[in-house]
């Protein structure tokens, strides 16, 4: 069975192409994404149609749910700068979409052959905001995996790609289609991203689990010319972003 794995999309329908036409060529059996999938970005609509056309299996994020509730979206961790754009993709929404988006579910769990049990989640199984990281301290993964009986953990969040080996556990982040990062988000330091998408496929063959990180670059002159052309209110940074990478 292969399985992909995509998150946080972001609204970057522009590199969600790019990794959908990847994929195609995959045969994979089965899609996840692990949430964040609209707010920020200059496309949302088109996203989520995507995403109802390829049928995935949806995890909720923190700004999935900031975008829902946009007064609590420090809840949510939300920067402030970043509430005019939360509002302006909510406008964007249809109320099918914001059904849609309600559909999306914490945690899902998926049995393989050979007692293989994969979890995914967003951030952590307890929490879309947990961040985890390949330095992220012991105690923390005790709390966040405690009594935890799969093998496999997959999520997002972090938008970086990590495979790391915890005890028994495999932990895992398919990392970011829309925004990949540089280095891991810290607090003052403003993240910087890089030129493609990033996902993960997952497949049981036989005794082997294989898990392959993939990378796609994507059209960032597309989309530097579409947030040119947007009256989205963070449609600079993204122009910036992209600009920087040349």
């Amino acid at each position: 069975m292969r399985i992909g794995f995509i998150s946080d999309i972001h609204g970057n329908f522009t590199a969600l192409e790019a990794v959908l036409a990847d994929i195609k060529d995959q045969k994979i059996d089965q899609l996840v994404c692990l949430g964040d999938t609209v707010s920020l970005g200059l496309q949302p609509v088109e996203v989520l149609n995507t995403l109802r056309e390829w049928k995935t299996i949806n995890l909720m994020g923190n700004h999935d749910l900031a975008i829902l509730d946009p007064e609590h979206a420090a809840d949510y961790e939300i920067t402030e700068h970043l509430i005019p754009d939360l509002y302006w993709g909510r406008e964007k929404l249809s109320p099918e979409d914001f059904d849609f988006l309600r559909s999306y579910t914490l945690t899902h769990n998926i049995h393989l052959s050979n007692d293989i049990d994969i979890l995914a989640f967003h951030g952590s199984p307890l929490s879309t905001t947990h961040l985890i990281q390949a330095t992220t301290e012991p105690e923390k993964l005790n709390t966040y995996f405690a009594d935890r009986l799969e093998t496999v953990f997959i999520g997002g969040h972090s938008h970086i790609q990590m495979h790391r080996r915890y005890g028994k556990k495999l932990i895992l982040n398919s990392g970011s289609v829309g925004n990949a990062f540089v280095y891991a988000y810290t607090p003052g330091n403003p993240p910087k991203l890089l030129p493609w998408a990033e996902y993960a496929i997952l497949e049981q063959s036989g005794n082997f689990l294989n898990v392959d990180m993939r990378r796609v670059y994507f059209d960032t002159d597309a989309v530097v010319r579409r947030a040119k052309e947007s009256d989205l209110p963070g449609a600079e940074w993204w122009i910036k972003q992209y600009q920087e990478i040349k």
